[in-house]
Order: C-alpha cells, then structure tokens, then sequence
C-alpha cells in the first residue's frame, strides 16, 4: 500500500465521520437538547451567592492604603 492510498483511506474515513457528526448534530431528537443547552445562560439561580460587597483584591488595596497613610504619619511626613 503506497502513500497515495493511505492518505485515500484516511480523507475517506474523516469525510465518513464528519457527515456522521453533522447528521448526528442536526437529527430531529437532539433539538429538545440542544435548545434547552441554548438557553442556560439565561435561567436564574434558585439560590443567590453568598459574596461580600468587595471583592478580595478591593480589600487588600484598602487595606495597603491604610497601612501606607498609617506609615506616613508615624514618621511626621505632612504630604498626604
């Protein structure tokens, strides 16, 4: 078996798997599925998250903030 006929073989199953892929995706009993997949992103969460108002990273530059402005007047700097 030469080159020519394996790559012959190999182009025909991928065609084979494509078109049974594309058949597989458009049959008429994977719509119900398909259209309830389609619309996740809009169904509400029965229960809201529990988070806090800021996030961590808002916190922790609060947080920097304060000890920087704290540092400065421990050492009687007045340019705030």
């Amino acid at each position: 078996m030469d080159t020519g006929t394996f790559r012959g073989i190999i182009t025909f199953l991928l065609i084979v798997a494509f078109i049974g892929i594309t058949w597989w995706a458009y049959s008429r009993r994977r719509k119900p599925d398909f259209d309830e997949a389609a619309n996740l992103p809009f169904v509400e969460d029965d229960e809201p998250l529990n988070r806090d108002s800021t996030s961590a990273s808002q916190r922790h530059a609060k947080n920097e903030s304060n000890s920087a402005a704290d540092s400065r007047n421990d050492r009687g700097d007045k340019n705030t």
